[in-house]
């Protein structure tokens, strides 16, 4: 009796957690697709790191969180700040050196040899990195904010549930199915 407690929790647990991760899921694809690929929650960003230039404190392929300025923000020589680049894309370096006007900063990536070639203004800066990292989580990342990795996203955990789900009706109608004995007859 009590082995099959602990598979009905163990059972319990599994369907919990597929559906959470199924909930999750989706608002995570639904959020960056709203919002262009950029996935906020609370003024905090969600950022994929794809190059090694600010490796070993950030690999390559984390996720970081980046707190949201409004570009009337100053910051200092150390900060590390996301910007955006006239290409239109987001690089996270570290502040090396405010200019004399104190609106622009001079970045540099804490593995590259040489400061980056362009000033930020303040108005390029759009989060300041505020410590928390994941290792690897980027690729995945990447690639769920892709049109397949989307679609697999989607629709790998609702499989997963799916499946699951039919191996519990199936074990159910199974115990329906099960001889009971001869309870309640005489055999004589």
């Amino acid at each position: 009796m009590k082995a099959k407690s602990i598979l009905k929790l163990i059972s319990n647990i599994v369907t919990t957690l597929l559906f959470i991760v199924l909930l999750v899921t989706l608002f995570a694809v639904i959020s960056m697709k709203a919002s262009g690929g950029e996935a906020s929650i609370f003024g905090y960003q969600i950022k994929t790191v794809l190059s090694g230039s600010m490796e070993p404190d950030i690999q390559t392929g984390s996720i970081i969180t980046i707190k949201s300025t409004d570009g009337q923000q100053t910051f200092q020589k150390g900060d590390v700040v996301t910007f955006k680049t006239e290409e239109d894309i987001f690089v996270t370096h570290r502040i090396v050196q405010v200019k004399e006007d104190g609106q622009h900063y001079i970045t540099k990536g804490d593995a590259n040899d040489a400061p980056d070639m362009d000033p930020v203004s303040p108005g390029d800066i759009v989060g300041v990195y505020t410590g928390f990292t994941v290792p690897y989580v980027g690729y995945v990342m990447n690639f769920a904010n892709s049109r397949e990795g989307a679609a697999l996203m989607l629709v790998l955990p609702g499989v997963c549930l799916l499946l699951y789900s039919m191996v519990t009706i199936w074990r159910a109608l199974r115990q329906i199915d099960k001889p009971k004995g001869d309870v309640g007859t005489d055999a004589k």
